[in-house]
């Protein structure tokens, strides 16, 4: 049975570059599952910057629902899978109109599929609870989701670091 590594940070705090990183660590072939669904010129820029970042051998799957199956399907083939990120995830299942006990039930699939492999997973996803409460009921109801299921995910993981300025902070 693989590992599960959890990456936790704010925006623009080195998560994904510590993901990265750690997953050249891990020898073998790499699976990115990228969960993000750009939808303006500005998002998809930042998406071309990411993809720039990463390796050009590892196999890029662009994947904002059915991880589990994904990973089930080819889970033989890749050393480590990523998932970046578990909060753009969260989003697009929000825009999909899915209820908080579905997202819950997507990513516990996810989880047990990640487990149930012999490959490690890296799941990065972003600290939602260090700011303030937001006005609006969208972005309260995104914030409480994003928060348990991140507390959910670094239940399962066997390793957790926080990212603050770079630094990786090892919390499990």
């Amino acid at each position: 049975m693989g590992k599960i590594i959890f990456i936790i940070g704010g925006a623009r705090s080195g998560k994904s570059n510590y993901g990265l990183e750690k997953a050249k660590e891990i020898k073998g072939r790499v699976a990115f599952i990228a969960t993000c669904n750009p939808c303006d010129g500005e998002m998809k820029r930042r998406v071309a910057l990411h993809r720039k970042s990463r390796p050009a051998h590892w196999k890029t799957f662009e994947v904002s629902d059915g991880i589990a199956e994904l990973v089930k399907e080819s889970g033989s083939k890749f050393k480590v899978f990523i998932v970046e990120c578990l909060t753009l995830l969260i989003s697009g299942f929000m825009e999909k109109k899915y209820a908080e006990a579905v997202i819950k039930d997507k990513i516990n699939e996810m989880l047990k599929a990640l487990k149930k492999s012999k490959s490690d997973a890296i799941i990065v996803s972003n600290e939602v609870g260090s700011g303030i409460i937001p006005q609006n009921k969208l972005a309260r109801d995104f914030l409480d989701i994003a928060g348990r299921i991140n507390q959910m995910t670094a239940k399962a993981s066997d390793e957790a670091y926080f990212l603050v300025s770079g630094i990786p902070w090892r919390l499990k």
